[in-house]
């Protein structure tokens, strides 16, 4: 009964919405002994590829004998994903009680200040932190929540910021304009520590570089670095061989952290992360491959791949008219058949909408579907064609992957709800 009413009002929590800002989670920290600096870490921003970046970072730094710590989010399939000790992900149990140890320190901060009342996410985020501490890890990669500046990950102390990537996502919270958005993403640099910068357009790297000149972070670029090639990885697509080139670069420069490069191309052709074109194999012999590229940006970078597989079936997911707008284009330009379905989320396209943004040229069949329709059951997939593709929103990958395990998770009252448009 316990672990129930945790949930509960965790759940509870979530439903208020997420409050950008760092006064809650400073003061938070504060009373729980600042456990965000109990090992040096590794503080990475994008609006694409952070995530596996971050799953990157941590390979290297696992290669290297030390105990990690890893933050991402949203999760997939299970919360405990967004908080993994040497990439074990937390169990539900570990969560509830780490959300025990909170709770009375929520209500302690409540009682004196309404306003300074932590949200689910930064719950989440001290979580993980505590888990971290007690677990004694030697380093640790955070992952930013959304934006940089105002995100809740931004009281860490880093060795080493990453700004992967910048593109039009979440204009709504980070500004209109790449310009804006870098602005945003270049709020984690931190006066002395390194900053390195992925692949950016020229308006916005020109944002992060100043902003590194105003704070006086180093400035690595990867391109600079890389002039001669850039790592190999197991993860497929250029734009993964830059995320590479990013994290390499981030270890390299971490002072405290011995670094070297042999452990780090092996770790790099060996890193395990769900959901960026993973390939599933179906009952009756056939592929699924799902991939959580829900903007233009990400769109981009797949569509190579798409191309390679010969037009494949595409079921399409995304949240908002707007991200969903390129991911249907390019499906049209790449599928064979077009399957919409609508993600479990308050924010999420019906999958009318979705098929009304079918460009008019597209001669395959379209439909509309149920994702419990279209996975009914471990390892089954009703979608025709030799190939099928999910594409979009990464809390419809975490639907399709939690359906394609046989999992009973329904995890849409686990993640993360942002807040009203302004």
């Amino acid at each position: 009964m316990e672990a129930a009413a945790t949930l509960r009002w965790l759940t509870g929590l979530r439903n208020l919405g997420s409050r950008l800002g760092v006064d809650r989670m400073r003061a938070l920290s504060a009373r729980l002994g600042q456990p965000e600096r109990c090992a040096p870490c590794f503080h990475v921003a994008g609006t694409n590829g952070k995530g596996s970046t971050s799953a990157m970072i941590e390979a290297v730094q696992r290669a290297h004998g030390r105990r990690t710590g890893l933050y991402t989010s949203p999760h997939l399939v299970r919360i405990g994903e967004r908080l993994q000790v040497d990439r074990v992900p937390a169990t539900d149990a570990r969560v509830v009680a780490l959300a025990e140890e909170l709770r009375p320190h929520y209500e302690a901060i409540a009682a004196e200040d309404a306003g300074l009342a932590p949200t689910f996410f930064e719950l989440i985020t001290a979580a993980a932190w505590l888990e971290f501490r007690a677990a004694q890890v030697d380093v640790m990669v955070l992952e930013t929540g959304l934006g940089g500046r105002l995100d809740a990950t931004n009281v860490c102390a880093p060795e080493v910021c990453v700004i992967t990537s910048v593109g039009f996502d979440h204009q709504e919270y980070l500004g209109e304009t790449l310009a804006a958005i870098a602005g945003e993403k270049a709020g984690i640099l931190k006066p002395g520590v390194p900053v390195v910068v992925g692949r950016l357009p020229a308006e916005a790297e020109a944002v992060v570089a100043r902003r590194a000149r105003e704070v006086g972070a180093p400035l690595h670029l990867v391109r600079e670095r890389f002039a001669g090639g850039l790592p190999e990885t197991n993860l497929l697509g250029e734009h993964q061989r830059w995320n590479a080139g990013a994290a390499w670069l981030a270890c390299e420069l971490a002072a405290r952290l011995r670094f070297d490069p042999a452990v780090a191309a092996a770790a790099l052709r060996q890193v395990s992360w769900a959901g960026r074109w993973q390939r599933l194999p179906l009952r009756d012999g056939r592929a699924l491959f799902v991939d959580g590229s829900h903007n233009e940006e990400g769109i981009r970078a797949v569509e190579p791949l798409l191309a390679g597989l010969g037009r494949p079936t595409i079921v399409v997911g995304a949240l908002g008219v707007e991200r969903a707008r390129p991911l249907v284009a390019a499906a049209a330009r790449q599928a064979s058949a077009l399957v919409f379905v609508r993600p479990d989320n308050e924010r999420a396209c019906a999958a009318e909408e979705l098929a009304a943004l079918v460009p008019p040229g597209f001669a395959g069949p379209v439909r509309c579907a149920r994702v419990d329709e279209l996975f009914p059951s471990a390892g089954a997939c009703t979608a025709s064609g030799d190939t099928v593709v999910v594409l979009g929103s990464l809390y419809l990958v975490g639907e399709v992957l939690a359906r394609h395990q046989g999992a009973d998770v329904p995890t849409s009252a686990w993640q993360d709800r942002l807040p009203p448009k302004p």
